[in-house]
């Protein structure tokens, strides 16, 4: 899979998709990353890529020319792409937008900065992108979270595939509590069931110590939950813990 990046701050880039899960990655040939400086495609001696807004207001917007003709530079030297701008006013990112990027052999990500970009650019995405309700100096990072999230989802990456099928929000569950040695530490110990051996025992155990997590800190995800019987008869169990 190919990952391009618009940006204004390349170098922004160079560590992070050199290390860990995304370096690997590259070393294997799995994934690949083309990172672009829209300022090499300004028209003007000084590279400018932002200008004072029609009708007055504060801050700068990125100008669209630029960024019109990376995208083009995109197409025509590193071939089709679905492009996505990263913006706070984008529809909120999510385990299943990661899922579905992930099946997009070339995917461009445009980094806005400043007060946004002109309008115009719109015309020439595929779609906007935002990580949450909060605004970040600009769309490198958001664009860094997303690429991590994505790139699980490509066969390989991960040392163990199964991995990504039992994390948080691959459905509206939050994922179980996880133990390793020591045993004991602090006075704390590792449930029982886990040290049983008993494998049925314990993914009774691990689905509703799942659902119990996500109704003490994420209630709002099981808005989206299709529970089965067994989940439902954990929800009843874990409500009556509680007194009235």
């Amino acid at each position: 899979m190919i990952f391009s990046v618009l940006t204004l701050f390349p170098g922004i880039f160079a560590s992070p998709l050199e290390e860990s899960i995304l370096g690997k990655a590259v070393g294997k040939g799995l994934v690949g990353f083309n990172i672009i400086n829209i300022r090499d495609f300004a028209d003007d001696p000084h590279r400018s890529c932002d200008d004072t807004p029609y009708g007055g207001g504060p801050g700068m917007i990125m100008k669209v020319e630029p960024i019109f003709r990376a995208i083009e530079h995109v197409k025509e030297v590193h071939g089709r792409a679905r492009f996505v701008l990263l913006s706070p006013q984008g529809r909120r990112f999510d385990q299943f937008t990661a899922e579905r990027f992930a099946r997009s052999p070339h995917i461009c990500f445009i980094c806005g900065r400043y007060e946004g970009v002109d309008e115009r650019v719109l015309a020439y995405v595929d779609e906007e992108i935002s990580v949450g309700d909060y605004v970040t100096s600009g769309g490198e990072f958001p664009a860094l979270v997303i690429i991590d999230a994505v790139c699980r989802f490509i066969p390989g990456v991960l040392g163990n595939d199964e991995s990504v099928s039992a994390e948080s929000f691959r459905e509206p569950l939050l994922e179980y509590p996880q133990y390793t040695r020591p045993e004991t530490f602090m006075g704390s110990s590792v449930p029982p069931v886990l040290l049983s051996g008993n494998h049925e025992e314990i993914r009774k155990w691990r689905r509703k110590e799942a659902i119990r997590k996500t109704v003490l800190r994420r209630s709002d995800l099981l808005e989206g939950f299709q529970a089965s019987d067994e989940d439902r008869r954990f929800m009843r169990e874990i409500m009556e813990e509680f007194p009235e």
